[in-house]
């Protein structure tokens, strides 16, 4: 029963000698309340309400055909009840005595069976348009969002010196722009957590969780504490490199744009890097963690919040080594994939060559593929990051984004 009023207990989120009565000072518009993170969920509903919208009648047809935006042809595994029975409830991808095994059950030699299950792993991966329009909805939100923040923080002094971060606090007003910047934004990542699991799978799914939760719960807790000025950086240090990889997404899903989408790529990992690797942890974590104690000693608050951040830092680091991969096998001309990619490019060429086999041993069930590899970023749409503490981390976190 005591639960509830403990949670809200004031030595848990204030500096020492700082007290709610403090935070009554500020009109009731200018002080951040908890019950206002209810407005996230009707906005995180309408947000995956929107990109149903904007993915499937609006945006993406003419968008699509102006980048051209293809489906690779891909040929479908030839019905057998078994097989489909086995890689339904059993495996995607057999071992080598369930193989044996389902030769003497179909019938098949063990060639056809391995070029079946390719072929059905084929099947249902992601077509071009559905990452297409996973990478456009996202470009245009993060372009908008860093737009408006940009355009709401450029004028205020914490946008230019950090320990304006933490002048008076926690009796700062909060704007109207800056709550409609945060709810937002926390909308935006409780929709990607809704659609989490029908969204396209990759290596880093754990990671992309565990950043989604990170960014809500930063987002959350910043703002009942009212840390939404160094809150708002977050988010817009965060969104300005979201929009590159997402561009880039965008034009290597396309034909004919390699040179821009190698160009994209190339500017999106410096601004990866130089974003997460080293602006924030010096300045924005250097804030938290070391200007803010300036002002008050250590709180529970004060740990809870830098622990979290240090989350996100550390998923940043996991994906600028995915980054850094990419960068060498780019410069190398070997990148053919996204790192992040749940199954390897090569594994079509590989159903090619089977089919080939198969045919030979008189199997006719098995037509050849019509497609080859993609582009050298063929697979950077589904790319590495992150979406957005990338995609990206608590929102500002946003990718992070608190």
């Amino acid at each position: 029963m005591d639960l509830l009023p403990d949670m809200w207990r004031e030595d848990y989120w204030l500096p020492p000698g700082v007290t709610w009565r403090d935070m009554e000072q500020l009109e009731g518009s200018d002080r951040p309340q908890p019950l206002d993170l209810l407005v996230a969920l009707p906005l995180a509903l309408g947000f995956v309400t929107l990109r149903y919208v904007f993915e499937r009648y609006n945006a993406l047809p003419p968008m699509g055909r102006c980048l051209g935006v293809k489906n690779r042809l891909q040929m479908s595994a030839s019905p057998s009840p078994k097989l489909e029975s086995f890689y339904r409830q059993r495996s995607r991808q057999p071992t080598q005595s369930e193989i044996v095994a389902l030769m003497s059950l179909c019938g098949k030699t063990q060639r056809q069976i391995e070029t079946w299950f390719r072929l059905r792993r084929n099947q249902d991966r992601p077509c071009q348009t559905k990452k297409f329009g996973e990478a456009a909805w996202r470009f245009f939100f993060y372009l908008t969002a860093f737009t408006a923040g940009l355009a709401c923080l450029i004028d205020r002094p914490w946008f230019w010196d950090r320990r304006e971060c933490w002048r008076q606090y926690p009796v700062q007003p909060m704007e109207r722009a800056h709550y409609w910047y945060y709810m937002l934004e926390l909308g935006f990542y409780g929709s990607l957590l809704l659609r989490i699991s029908v969204d396209v799978k990759r290596k880093d799914f754990k990671e992309q969780v565990i950043h989604h939760l990170a960014t809500i719960f930063l987002l959350s807790f910043s703002y009942c504490a009212n840390y939404i000025r160094v809150g708002t950086l977050v988010m817009l240090l965060h969104d300005s490199s979201d929009i590159l990889l997402e561009s880039a997404k965008m034009f290597n899903y396309g034909t004919g744009w390699r040179k821009m989408c190698d160009t994209l790529f190339v500017v999106f990992a410096v601004v990866f890097l130089v974003t997460r690797l080293v602006i924030f942890p010096s300045k924005i974590i250097h804030t938290t963690l070391v200007l803010s104690m300036e002002l008050f000693q250590p709180f529970p608050g004060y740990y809870f919040f830098n622990i979290l951040l240090m989350v996100l830092q550390a998923l940043h680091i996991f994906w600028a080594g995915l980054i850094l991969r990419m960068v060498y096998k780019f410069l190398k001309g070997k990148l053919e994939k996204d790192e992040r990619s749940e199954e390897s490019e090569i594994e079509e060429e590989e159903v090619d060559k089977g089919e080939e086999n198969a045919n030979q041993e008189g199997d006719n069930c098995w037509g050849r593929s019509k497609d080859t590899l993609n582009s050298k970023l063929s697979m950077l749409a589904t790319t590495c990051v992150l979406n957005n503490l990338t995609n990206h981390m608590p929102c500002g976190l946003s990718n992070e984004k608190m």
